[in-house]
């Protein structure tokens, strides 16, 4: 199950949201979400491991059919408290989805699977109940701000301390392994450290370097795919004549149309 947020860890989850890099991350990943999926209003959209429903508030701007997923009480109770009766939310583990399959048209992990002692399940999970495509958003392991907090861990305990970031190719491998061979679009945020100040910010925009896999924040968007195969065994045994009628005979009378008496006897075969 992971990491489950009480209230302590919240408030720490809400600074750092508040934060230079937390606001950086929110802008990427809403323009990632729009980018990659292309969410149409009314979609359906199940936001997995929801929190407090900052990204909720999002996918409802859009017009979207909002519903969400968390296994912290305390954040469900909060995500219902902001969102009232916009979003449907409920209390439950990424890897055990009470969902049916394709249930809903798009499916995201957002700072989800950090936290989660199987990602595999969860993604496995994520792609059973949408029909159309998961995004997943994580902490970039080969990031300038993963290694900053690996130094700071050492002296001090923080919220990412028990945290598990990613590098692409090890969300790759987990996409394939969860999804198959579904087509896959990726892209990085922030790659330039925060304390450059705003010198390198242009680069930010650069499309090439959004594909550099060493930023902040890591992006992957999976295009659901299905397959079907039969098995086209011919029909070794032929269809033979029966030898009797399934009743034997049937014996009814069919009345005279004109004395509705005695009709003649005839068998019905069935």
């Amino acid at each position: 199950m992971g990491l489950i947020f009480d209230a302590g860890i919240a408030d720490l989850y809400r600074s750092w949201c508040k934060s230079p890099q937390g606001r950086a991350m929110d802008g990427f990943v809403e323009e990632s979400i729009l980018g990659h999926l292309a969410p149409l209003p009314g979609d359906r959209v199940l936001d997995i491991g929801c929190g407090e429903g900052n990204h909720l508030l999002f996918f409802s701007k859009l017009g979207l059919d909002i519903n969400g997923i968390d296994a912290s009480s305390y954040a469900v109770q909060r995500a219902r408290e902001r969102l009232g009766h916009r979003c449907t939310i409920q209390k439950a583990k990424a890897e055990d989805l009470p969902f049916s399959d394709n249930e809903f048209d798009l499916a995201v992990l957002i700072n989800t699977l950090e936290f989660l002692d199987d990602p595999l399940s969860a993604l496995s999970e994520a792609g059973r109940v949408a029909k159309r495509g998961v995004f997943i958003g994580v902490m970039n392991s080969f990031s300038w701000f993963y290694l900053c907090r690996r130094l700071q861990g050492i002296f001090r305990k923080s919220l990412f301390s028990n945290a598990r970031f990613f590098n692409l190719w090890e969300l790759k491998t987990y996409a394939q392994q969860a999804f198959g061979d579904a087509p896959m679009t990726w892209s990085c945020a922030q790659v330039c450290p925060s304390f450059l100040g705003a010198a390198p910010r242009f680069l930010e925009d650069s499309k090439k370097l959004r594909h550099c896999p060493f930023g902040l924040f890591l992006g992957v968007s999976v295009t659901m795919r299905y397959w079907m195969k039969t098995d086209q065994d011919p029909l070794k045994i032929g269809l033979k004549k029966a030898k009797q009628t399934l009743a034997g005979g049937i014996s009814v009378q069919k009345a005279h149309p004109l004395n509705g008496a005695k009709g003649n006897e005839r068998s019905l075969s069935l």
